[in-house]
């Protein structure tokens, strides 16, 4: 039974590390005020990015390095349609899941069913990793894993503790007064929509070379759209991201779990999404916005010296 649940807790882990990088992607690209619903689309560019590249030359982390800037340069085509030319941020979004998902499908195609040649493999750090239980279910993970460990720590510091962070929270909050205090309003949004995009290209990193090591059309599974909704779970805070990330990572891994004594695959299959679906609706019941802490003017354009 003990190993049980170390091997449940060390799956969950992994489960949970591409959403926990995504949602933290969301989170800095919403504090900013932009809402960007491509995630869906980025992660899948970023997965077959990683797979292709890691495939062509062998080398792992070529392919996460090609996945980020896959991720980036699509979440730059956002910045560019919401920010500069101020379309519909919802609009533009959706397009951006479509075309990431048709891009991934069209160019991964040939790829499709072929063995990775080297993969991100496990990395013990040396003396925790003896710890009992502990040390095998928290130092004995892929590299990703502790890079969004502490990406999520270092990200809570930057919007909480540093200039910066307050400048992204100004910008989300009220961009006109933002721009009075001589902060530029469209640089500090276009920052933070290419980081989230960097940070979504890296979560679909983690799915074709750690989490499935392999790489099929519909490999990220709507794990886009679950990123939306730990965004909102998360109340915008990257501490929080973590018991969102991989509370959603335990019911992934439960489907493989409780499939084996009878439950139906189906309602396996639904799980994720079903509550996926309880956390928006518990996030819509909310009458009063602020207490949802939501940024006060994500998803509106701003034009310079508007008041």
């Amino acid at each position: 039974m003990g190993s049980i649940i170390v091997s449940t807790l060390i799956r969950t882990l992994v489960a949970g590390t591409p959403l926990l990088l995504g949602t933290l992607g969301e989170i800095v690209t919403e504090r900013s005020g932009v809402l960007n619903l491509g995630v869906e689309g980025m992660m899948a560019i970023g997965a077959m990015t990683a797979f292709t590249v890691t495939l062509t030359t062998g080398s792992p982390w070529v392919g996460l390095l090609a996945a980020i800037a896959a991720g980036t340069l699509a979440a730059g085509i956002h910045a560019f349609v919401s920010i500069t030319l101020k379309a519909n941020q919802v609009v533009s979004g959706l397009a951006l899941t479509m075309l990431g998902l048709g891009v991934s499908g069209l160019f991964g195609k040939p790829f499709i069913g072929r063995p990775l040649p080297s993969k991100l493999s496990t990395l013990s750090i040396p003396g925790l990793a003896d710890i009992p239980v502990v040390g095998r279910i928290l130092f004995s993970q892929d590299p990703l894993f502790y890079l969004a460990v502490i990406l999520g720590i270092l990200l809570w510091i930057l919007l909480t503790r540093t200039r910066w962070g307050i400048e992204i929270r100004s910008v989300g909050e009220n961009p006109a007064a933002a721009e009075v205090q001589g902060i530029s309003v469209a640089r500090i949004r276009y920052l933070c929509v290419l980081l989230g995009g960097a940070l979504a290209g890296m979560a679909g990193a983690h799915l074709s070379l750690v989490y499935s090591k392999s790489w099929t059309e519909g490999l990220t599974g709507g794990r886009g759209w679950i990123v939306i909704a730990l965004t909102i779970f998360a109340l915008w805070n990257p501490l929080r991201a973590f018991l969102g990330a991989f509370l959603f990572g335990c019911i992934f891994v439960l489907q493989y779990l409780l499939q084996p004594i009878g439950v139906p695959p189906n309602l396996l299959a639904m799980m994720p999404y079903l509550a996926t679906l309880a956390v928006l609706l518990a996030g819509g019941l909310r009458k009063d916005r602020r207490r949802l802490m939501a940024p006060a003017k994500l998803g509106e354009a701003y034009t310079k010296g508007e008041r």
